[in-house]
């Protein structure tokens, strides 16, 4: 917890490579249109925020705090939300490209990624129990020791992940994208 509280501010149109982004902890502030590339946000805390056409890619986020954090349209490229602060963590992410991010090891029940490009993300470890994966391009992405029981990804294209290495017991996929279950085995389905 910071000394400093900020509370139901908006910030817009802010490039906070230029002006100052003090530590504190944010409580129901909106974020429009603001820049964060390659900031380092250790040990801030974001509860009830929301981003909406922000650039958090590359910012360091050890210890950070997300909690009820919505992401729209965003760009959070090589983010490690694995070195966030797990305690209350929850976040949702709405057209928002998260390429290169990493989720290790995390407790992510009933996340929502809704329209989202999440290439080459780190899933490993990861339990996403009951997720939603709406309309999301996972190609790239890994799935290791990951559980998915009773995860959707209907709507989603483009992932691989092998079953006998993860839980997906009431997984929910669709045709023909389910085959991406069967990637491992370089088998060639007409």
């Amino acid at each position: 917890m910071n000394d400093k509280i900020i509370e139901d501010q908006i910030f817009q149109n802010t490039n906070f490579l230029k002006e100052n982004f003090s530590k504190a902890d944010y409580e129901n502030c909106n974020f429009l249109n603001c820049t964060f590339t390659n900031i380092n946000l250790s040990s801030f805390s974001f509860s009830e925020c929301e981003f909406t056409n922000c650039d958090l890619s590359m910012c360091k986020i050890a210890d950070a705090s997300f909690r009820d954090a919505k992401f729209k349209d965003c760009k959070l490229l090589g983010l490690r939300f694995d070195d966030c602060n797990e305690f209350l963590l929850s976040f949702s992410f709405d057209n928002c490209i998260l390429n290169f991010s990493s989720f290790y090891k995390l407790k992510l029940k009933k996340i929502i990624f809704k329209n989202c490009t999440l290439q080459e993300v780190d899933f490993s470890e990861t339990n996403l129990t009951e997720s939603g994966f709406e309309n999301c391009e996972l190609s790239g992405a890994i799935f290791d020791n990951t559980i998915l029981e009773k995860a959707d990804f209907r709507t989603s294209h483009n992932f691989s992940i092998d079953p006998e290495n993860n839980k997906i017991k009431k997984a929910k996929f669709s045709m023909p994208e389910v085959l991406g279950l069967l990637n491992k085995y370089d088998i060639i389905i007409n």
